[in-house]
C-alpha cells in the first residue's frame, strides 16, 4: 500500500534556542530533516514527500536535499502562520494518493514497520496514529497544587506519523477551516467530525526533538541503532 508524506518543516524552534531552524541542526555531521527525509526515501512504500517549508530555509534545505540524494521530495509549500496551516497547504499539493501521513520533521527516528502498519491502518479505518503508553504518573494541576491524579492505564502519549485516507483528511481540513478551529494534533480535527482514529502502538525512540536536552537523547539513539546495524552484519 503506497502513500505519500506531508513534513512541516518550517518552525523556528524557539524552544530549541538554536536562534534558526531547528530541523537544519545537525546530529553526525547530518541536518536533523535529512535524518528524517531518510526514512521515507529508504521506503519502496512511499511515492512523495511534500515539505512545508519557511521562505528563508528554501535555498539551503534544497542544496542539502540535492547533496543527500534525497530524490522523493515532490513538492515545497509554503509553511503557515501555525503547524496547522502548514499541513494543509501541504495537503492541497498531494496528487493521487489514497492514504497520506503527517510527519513531524524533528521525528527522525520513526521506524519503517510502524509506518505500514499506520498505512494499513488507515486504509481500513480511515484514521491511524502513532502512540504509546504513558509511563509517569499524570496529575492535574491548578494554581501550583495537585488538583486531581490521573488514572494512566487510559492515557497514551501520541507521536507522528499520523495516517488518514486523504478524503477524510481533506473533509477535516475544510471543516476545521470553515470553524475557526485550531487542533492540537491532525487526528483532533478529524476526531471533531466524529469519525474513529484507532492507535498503532509505536516505539519510545520515537522522540520529538524540542529543546537542547533532545539533542542528547538522539545521538544516544543514533548510537545505538548504528550497533544494530554492525551486530546484525556480523552474524
Amino acid at each position: 500500500m503506497t502513500y505519500q508524506v506531508i513534513i512541516p518543516a518550517a518552525g523556528q524552534g524557539k524552544r530549541m534556542g538554536a536562534g534558526k531552524n531547528k530541523l537544519l541542526l545537525e546530529l553526525k555531521g547530518i541536518p536533523v530533516f535529512i535524518h528524517t527525509l531518510k526514512v521515507f526515501q529508504a521506503d519502496d512504500q512511499c511515492e512523495g514527500i511534500i515539505l512545508a517549508i519557511h521562505p528563508d530555509d528554501r535555498k539551503n534545505m534544497e542544496a542539502l536535499i540535492l547533496q543527500h540524494h534525497i530524490s522523493k521530495v515532490i513538492s515545497f509549500v509554503i509553511g503557515g502562520k501555525e503547524r496547522q496551516h502548514s499541513v494543509y497547504n501541504g495537503l492541497k499539493a498531494v496528487e493521487k494518493a489514497e492514504v497520506v501521513l503527517v510527519h513531524d520533521g524533528a521525528r527522525p527516528f520513526v521506524e519503517q514497520l510502524a509506518i505500514h502498519e499506520l498505512v494499513e491502518a488507515a486504509k481500513k479505518d480511515g484514521a491511524a496514529i502513532l502512540a504509546v503508553p504513558v509511563k509517569d504518573t499524570i496529575k492535574k494541576v491548578e494554581n501550583h497544587k495537585v488538583a486531581v491524579t490521573v488514572e494512566r492505564s487510559s492515557l497514551w502519549a501520541v507521536q507522528t506519523p499520523q495516517a488518514f485516507r486523504i478524503s477524510l483528511l481533506h473533509k477535516a481540513y475544510e471543516k476545521a477551516e470553515q470553524d475557526h478551529f485550531l487542533g492540537t494534533d491532525d487526528a483532533s480535527l478529524v476526531e471533531r467530525l466524529g469519525e474513529r482514529v484507532v492507535i498503532v502502538e509505536g516505539n519510545y525512540d520515537n522522540i520529538k526533538l524540542t529543546t537542547p536536552e533532545d539533542l542528547y537523547f538522539a545521538e544516544a539513539i543514533l548510537q545505538k541503532n548504528r550497533k544494530q546495524i554492525v551486530n546484525e552484519k556480523e552474524k
